[in-house]
């Protein structure tokens, strides 16, 4: 088993990571699996979580496939394998069902990993190291029916019982319908005539009638108008049918204590396949919830680089969808040379959101889930994860909210490491700014020599300053829109982001004296340095919207000017077209003034032979403006048709040739993989090639595939899902 990563349980707390596994264990179908995904915990080892991760993955997949992985459903038994630790213990038919159900469900996860172990590599292989029997299922089968009874077959003796229970039934219903019809005939009975006491047939014989009637008494009726009398005749097959029903029940006894006896070496064996089924519920809980949230499966590298590109917090994404609201992605990036982020910037714009979106996200990751982010984003692996969030004031200890912070403070001083992923909110605060954030600051400064990767936020100006300064770290900020004073909810790198304290101050509708007021308390430097900061935020973010408009603009410049190109083209090949038509139209037309004037001076002197003559000097003149071809080059004209005649011959003989032999391979070759119904987001690589990309749009039968530096327009029969 893999170690587990040190995350302590009030970091998950902190990162609301059991409220992730509380979700995750509703997909689940079973209480084991249930159980289980609450007790899930990160591992630190790569080797660990990559195959567990792919494992997710390949279930998600099977949910838009024909090839659907079979129910894994099963009853616990828990009880059963308790039992069979204690020595001469017998299982119930019940339990025995219960076992069947677990083998039988393995059998078929098992078979079904192996068929399809090319498209399920990682759940195969998963699989294959459960040691799988028949045994235990062939025994259970021989001796219980799908109904749960014990089969005659399952002893000869219980047979010979069963044989002659059916025998005694026959002769007590043939002797009890003669007492019936003899004691009726003598109108003895009652107009029930019969009725069943203590599980046996009774005459119900009027009160009167019960001293003529040869029986045992089993009962009388309320007003004791009725006695109940078994007849004589059936009395002794009676008894013999008890006899036979006990022997009947003992014999069961025997051959589920027997049943028992042949099952109770296999516990080990049988617990192990109900691990495996609870494992796959787990995984199919994971995978489940990967669809709700369209968590993907990022690239995954040893070196120490977290890339988050359009992430999004998964409780707060469910919650939005439920409310049918929108959520905003972060895009953030943590490496070597910028491995610390200081954000800062007003409340309530989404600081504290998006540092638990980072860490939750790195730990589900961890716990081997897919996350959502898109395809492309990057994740390492962190052996500690260590966070300070939210209201840390101890009344259990009667630490105040600063003392608290201290304490947490020298934790990580004494964790914190290369291997440290580290998370703090609101860096600093607790105890007299100046005073405070000098403190703050000094930590920084130690996790930052110690190659820590970490997220603080923060209002200190000093601490905006210190990751100016430090090369390896940079300042970002929550986006604001001045005029609003609204969130934008967009993460902006590079830039320190100002409080807006005065500002949103007055929105709120404080006085602009007591504001004014405000200002002149404090340095002069500082309300200068934040207000600096605010109208920088400003320009930048005109800046960019500018630029974006601007780049729009020439996109749209550009394909106008093509279309014009394009229609210009067009135009020329028509007047080029028209142009050719026109000279062809005057020729006949002077041609036809030709003929009409020979036809006019026919008509006029009726003379056949200036006509003839006059016609053929026309068609010899226009003979004359054609081009001749020469005989010669007639003949080497069509030598040339001749030779590429031949030569497409021989190409289309190869053709056939080369078919007829794909024909006989494909007669050869094993049975295609299972088509894949590829959807956007996926990983995708043309067949037989090595470039692997993203879909980022599906068109009809094309599909935009994203390789990174370029796309690429791609028929979807083309490619084949990563």
């Amino acid at each position: 088993m893999a170690r587990t990563v040190r995350i302590h349980s009030k970091t998950l707390e902190d990162l609301e990571f059991p409220q992730v596994l509380q979700q995750v264990s509703e997909f689940c179908i079973t209480e084991p699996g249930k159980e289980a995904v609450l007790k899930l915990r990160p591992f630190s080892q790569f080797e660990s979580v990559t195959p567990e991760l792919k494992r997710v993955k390949e279930f998600t997949a099977s949910f838009e496939n024909d090839n659907r992985i079979p129910n894994h459903g099963f009853e616990p038994i828990h009880k059963e394998l308790h039992l069979f630790g204690i020595e001469n213990s017998v299982l119930e038919v019940s339990g025995f069902r219960r076992i069947l159900s677990v083998t039988e469900t393995t059998k078929e996860l098992l078979k079904f990993f192996k068929k399809y172990e090319e498209f399920y590599v990682s759940l195969h292989d998963f699989s294959s190291e459960v040691s799988y029997t028949s045994l235990i299922s062939d025994e259970i089968h021989r001796i219980v029916d799908r109904f749960g009874n014990i089969k005659d077959t399952a002893s000869d003796d219980l047979a010979a019982i069963r044989k002659r229970l059916n025998v005694v039934k026959g002769q007590i219903n043939s002797s009890f319908q003669k007492a019936l019809s003899h004691y009726s005939q003598a109108d003895y009975l009652d107009e029930i005539r019969e009725s069943v006491v203590e599980n046996r047939r009774v005459l119900a014989v009027k009160a009167m009638h019960r001293r003529k009637v040869k029986g045992a008494v089993l009962g009388q009726s309320r007003t004791g108008s009725i006695v109940y009398i078994e007849p004589q005749e059936t009395l002794e097959y009676a008894n013999e049918l008890s006899n036979l029903e006990y022997e009947e029940r003992e014999e069961v006894k025997r051959i589920l204590k027997a049943l028992t006896e042949y099952i109770r070496p296999y516990q080990g064996l049988l617990k192990s396949y109900q691990e495996y089924l609870i494992k796959v519920d787990v995984l199919f809980g994971k995978a489940k919830y990967a669809v709700k949230i369209e968590g993907v499966l990022p690239i995954l590298t040893k070196d120490k680089r977290l890339f988050l590109q359009e992430a999004y917090h998964p409780l707060l994404l469910v919650a939005n969808q439920k409310r049918k609201e929108k959520t905003y992605p972060q895009t953030i990036e943590l490496v070597p040379d910028k491995r610390i982020i200081v954000i800062s910037g007003p409340n309530a714009g989404g600081k504290s959101i998006t540092l638990k979106t980072v860490g939750l996200l790195q730990v589900m990751l961890q716990t081997g889930m897919l996350v959502p982010v898109d395809a492309m984003s990057e994740f390492s692996f962190f052996e500690r994860v260590l966070t300070d969030i939210g209201d840390n004031q101890s009344i259990e200890n009667h630490l105040s909210t600063y003392s608290y912070r201290l304490k947490k403070m020298n934790q990580f001083l004494k964790k914190c490491n290369s291997e440290t992923l580290f998370l703090i909110d609101e860096f600093g605060t607790g105890s007299d700014p100046e005073l405070g954030g000098a403190l703050a600051e000094t930590f920084l400064e130690v996790f930052y020599e110690r190659e820590a990767f970490g997220i603080i936020t923060t209002h200190y100006t000093n601490l905006k300053l210190l990751a100016n300064e430090l090369p390896n770290a940079i300042n970002a900020n929550m986006q604001f829109d001045r005029k609003s004073l609204e969130p934008i909810y967009k993460l902006q790198l590079g830039e320190a982001g100002s409080s807006f304290t005065f500002e949103v101050a007055q929105k709120n509708g404080i006085p602009y004296s007591l504001i004014n007021k405000a200002k002149k308390k404090i340095e002069r430097g500082k309300v200068r340095f934040d207000k600096t900061i605010a109208k920088l935020q400003q320009e930048r973010s005109q800046l960019r919207k500018t630029t974006s408009s601007l780049k729009s603009e020439e996109q749209k410049a550009r394909e106008e000017n093509k279309q014009l190109e394009e229609v210009n083209a067009r135009v020329q090949e028509k007047l080029e077209s028209y142009q050719e038509l026109y000279d062809s139209n005057q020729k006949m037309i002077a041609l036809g003034k030709k003929v009409d004037a020979l036809a006019e001076k026919f008509f006029h002197n009726k003379r056949k032979k200036s006509l003839f003559d006059e016609l053929f000097k026309l068609v010899m003149v226009e003979n004359s403006k054609r081009k001749k071809v020469p005989k010669k080059k007639k003949q080497q004209e069509k030598a040339k048709e001749r030779k590429v005649q031949q030569e497409v011959e021989k190409k289309v003989a190869v053709i056939r040739k080369e078919k007829k032999k794909q024909k006989e391979e494909k007669k050869k070759a094993p049975p295609p993989k299972p088509k894949v119904t590829l959807k956007v987001g996926d990983r995708v690589r043309m067949i037989d090639g090595r470039a692997i990309g993203t879909i980022d749009t599906i068109e009809k039968k094309k599909a935009i595939v994203n390789y990174g530096m370029f796309t690429a327009d791609v028929s979807l029969e083309e490619l084949e899902k990563v």
